[in-house]
């Protein structure tokens, strides 16, 4: 009786939300505010930690032909500039490729630290627990910065580039006059649905993927079965490829749609 209680308790608590979803892990005060530290910032200066030393130490080569990461690496950026970015920029590939590969990469490295179970491996080792991880991707409030920051660079560009007033004409494609107000106002919508879209693209596919993962293992406690438990085994082992093979789809998209705003920014043909 005793034992069933318990397994209706643990039931009870069972939220697939909860690995994913943000939790405070340090608080501090500066002045009269109180500044909380979630699990999805800390995972986000771990990306930027690793990102500024592990990208500068695999690009940092002696030799003409790179080796190891270094190479894949190099690749990978090669793959970006003139595959992805230069057919939409053209002449104009090398003055933005920085801040492509940047979004690229950060938003990669996110998404494949969300799949470390880091929070486990610090509870097995200290016998605490934590909240140190979780998918930094999987929080509206990170997509939706990061889209902010390519959204000011989009238009940032397009200024630069034609000048203010130019910019603002040619925001909308030429058409008869009696329908540019219109098509000029879905312009200026447009403007300001694409980082939502941005935003919104990436978080839902994090955060999907993960709480199918944590329903799975669910699964396993609800019918208490080996039979159930070795299909949710394998499962979550195909998920979990499905998953990785996601955190690079992602990047690549989150990249490529960046590129592809600021290309319409840059010309004055759109």
């Amino acid at each position: 009786m005793l034992s069933g209680q318990l397994y209706a308790a643990i039931l009870a608590e069972f939220n697939p939300l909860e690995p994913v979803g943000p939790a405070p892990v340090y608080t501090f005060s500066v002045g009269s505010w109180q500044v909380i530290i979630s699990n999805h910032m800390f995972m986000v200066s771990v990306a930027m930690l690793f990102l500024m030393i592990v990208i500068p130490i695999a690009v940092k080569s002696k030799s003409m032909i790179p080796r190891g990461i270094g190479n894949l690496v190099e690749s990978v950026c090669m793959f970006l500039r003139e595959e992805m970015a230069r057919p939409l920029l053209r002449d104009q590939t090398d003055k933005y490729i920085g801040f492509i590969w940047s979004m690229f990469f950060f938003v990669l490295t996110l998404n494949l630290l969300g799949m470390v179970p880091s929070e486990k491996i610090i509870y097995l080792l200290t016998g605490k627990v934590n909240r140190f991880g979780g998918p930094a991707t999987a929080d509206i409030y990170i997509t939706g910065a990061m889209a902010v920051v390519a959204f000011f660079m989009t238009h940032i560009s397009g200024v630069r580039r034609q000048g203010l007033w130019h910019y603002l004409v040619n925001l909308a494609p030429k058409v008869p006059w009696w329908i540019m107000p219109m098509i000029y106002f879905l312009e200026v919508v447009t403007m300001f649905v694409r980082p939502f879209t941005l935003a919104i693209r990436l978080f839902a596919n994090i955060i999907a993927g993960h709480i199918l993962l944590a329903i799975l293992i669910g699964l396993i406690m609800v019918f208490k079965s080996y039979f159930v438990a070795g299909i949710s085994i394998f499962s979550i082992v195909a998920l979990s490829l499905l998953e990785l093979l996601v955190a690079f789809i992602q990047a690549y998209i989150f990249a490529f749609l960046s590129t592809l705003y600021i290309s319409f920014a840059v010309s004055s043909e759109h």
